[in-house]
């Protein structure tokens, strides 16, 4: 294994012909990026119940190492949204001690993933499993958004979905109408300022109007009911302590399965985000580099008390069309972030609650892509059950069961269509040749007589173990054994281990009732695993053709020599 190759970071690449334009460029968009990442990190925060200074160490953090080290010139790290609602979960039911031991042991797994070449097959995850659970996050993080938007006032809530809406519903008459007017005013600026201007995000714009207009209203007109960052969390400018994770290995045990969550989210989000870049950049990522880098952030992370990271699409875009072009740009928007954490930081004490729900709810309506999900649900039945079983899993329990639950759906549809466009034809007296024949007569089409007592079996598919119980079924309806059954195999690409042992059985019971089993069209692969495992010895190999034309002529001749004898 080449690691020196497959974990080449793509800053080493970037550097090359490097010149003060590209470098003036990347240092705009890291600005740019930096500003809009700021919001973001501290929403995130927030809703994944930690305060907002872990949010913005994490940001500085993971985006400068996920910029450094990573396969993607231009992707941005950070805390993301699909991390609220495993975040949240975790802290709720191990502690703050657990989460950072999931976020490394994560880190771990994605470090693995990349060392293994894993960057490729992540990519192969239905979509239907991805918007699904997509879908479900976004459902989640608004849900949790209402208590603080309407300024209900409740400290504690059902963590299961339906009896918290419930609750939720129950206390709407609860509604503190300032709070709402300020949640949603901020959603109207945010949806609003991209007509005026391009380069300063909405989310920015509407906490610098509703944190001033809420200092207003707090100091000049004796309103105190507005709930701000600093009336929840103690706000401090000192960098973070390291700590240690308190490993244990019952804890570990605990949160493995959290852990795999962590990891395949992240996987997803960050490759998925890069190859939005690609098609925008004309680049190629390299996936498996962008594991590794992704994994060694969620290494460092936890030892400063930070929370997941992984690519983020939106400050990835952000980046793109502000310029930046190289991992300068992204190590640049960390800076920003780190300069703003050490002497804005205090300021933040005077975001109102309800602003950053404002914030959360854009980007859950975002995030939830209910325009593709609308799109999809027109579409095969079977993605359709996969999308919808993710979505509520998401929604009803939890993402680790949604994920777990959705890719085994997944799996066993994919296995039944499998199963169902694989073809076992049985063909007596005569069999019909079509164009693509298994030696070399592509673009004929002929009849073949069969010599009386020759049965033909063709398997149009793989034979794995999906298909192999089928054709033993088929095998065995017949009331006489044959003289000479022709097992034809041109359209088996391969076979598995189930497929093997079936086979095995057939040329047993074969031997047993005088039937002599010829195969046809047998391709490397296949005649590789045959020898391997004895069965082309056991069937002999006179009796394994390249095609039916030598098939037939086999079989011809055994039952003439049969009948000598």
């Amino acid at each position: 294994m080449k690691l020196g190759f497959s974990v080449r970071p793509m800053l080493l690449d970037s550097l090359k012909g490097y010149n003060r334009g590209m470098l003036t460029r990347d240092l705009l968009a890291g600005l740019i990026v930096g500003i809009v990442a700021l919001p973001m990190a501290i929403a995130f925060a927030i809703a994944s119940g930690v305060s907002p200074e872990v949010g913005l160490i994490t940001a500085v953090i993971g985006g400068f190492v996920v910029s450094a080290l990573g396969g993607s010139s231009v992707q941005i790290g950070g805390p993301t949204g699909a991390f609220i609602v495993i975040v949240l979960g975790i802290i709720t039911e191990y502690g703050m001690s657990g989460l950072l031991v999931a976020t490394l042991m994560a880190g771990i797994l994605l470090v693995l993933m990349g060392l293994l070449r894993l960057g490729t097959l992540i990519k192969f995850i239905p979509y239907p499993i991805i918007l699904g659970f997509t879908a479900g996050i976004a459902v989640t993080i608004f849900t949790t958004q209402i208590n603080d938007l309407f300024g209900l006032g409740l400290t504690s809530l059902p963590k299961e979905f339906v009896p918290k809406w419930g609750v939720l519903l129950s206390s709407l008459g609860q509604t503190h109408w300032l709070t709402l007017s300020v949640g949603l005013g901020s959603i109207v600026i945010i949806q609003l300022t991209p007509r005026l201007t391009k380069v300063i995000p909405g989310s920015l714009v509407a906490i610098v109007v509703m944190t001033i207009l809420g200092y207003v209203l707090k100091t000049y007109c004796g309103i105190t009911e507005l709930v701000t960052i600093g009336d929840r969390y103690q706000i401090s400018t000192s960098l973070p302590p390291l700590v240690a994770p308190e490993l244990s290995w019952e804890l570990v045990e605990r949160l493995i399965s959290p852990a795999f969550t962590i990891a395949l989210l992240g996987a997803i989000e960050s490759l998925l985000s890069a190859s939005v870049a690609d098609g925008v950049i004309g680049e190629r990522h390299r996936s498996n580099t962008e594991l590794v880098a992704q994994g060694v952030a969620n290494i460092i992370v936890p030892f400063v008390g930070g929370i997941p990271v992984t690519g983020a699409i939106a400050r990835t875009m952000t980046n793109i069309n502000n310029g930046g072009r190289s991992p300068i740009a992204g190590m640049t928007h960390a800076v920003v972030l780190l300069v703003t954490f050490l002497f804005l930081m205090p300021l933040m004490a005077y975001i109102p609650m309800a602003v950053l729900a404002g914030v959360l709810v854009v980007i859950s309506y975002n995030m939830s892509g209910w325009r593709s999900v609308r799109a999809s649900l027109r579409g095969p039945k079977s993605d359709v059950a996969v999308l919808v079983v993710t979505f509520l899993l998401t929604v009803i329990f939890d993402l680790t069961i949604a994920i777990e639950l959705g890719l085994l759906l997944a799996m066993l549809l994919f296995m039944q269509r499998m199963v169902e466009s694989t073809r076992i034809l049985v063909s007596r007296g005569e069999l019909e040749l079509h164009a693509a024949g298994d030696d070399g007569h592509q673009g004929q089409s002929e009849r073949l007589t069969l010599p009386e007592g020759v049965e033909v079996y063709e398997i149009e598919g793989p034979f794995f173990f999906g298909i192999a119980n089928r054709f033993e079924e088929v095998t065995s309806v017949t009331q006489a054994a044959p003289p000479v059954r022709i097992l034809r195999m041109r359209s088996v690409p391969f076979m598995d281990s189930t497929a093997v042992r079936n086979l095995g059985i057939l040329v047993a019971t074969s031997q047993r009732s005088g039937t002599r089993l010829i195969l046809s069209g047998v391709n490397e692969r296949v005649h590789s695993t045959l020898r391997a495992t004895g069965l082309a010895d056991l069937i002999g190999d006179t009796y394994i053709c390249p095609d039916i034309h030598r098939a037939l002529e086999v079989a011809s001749v055994y039952i003439v020599e049969g009948k000598k004898g």
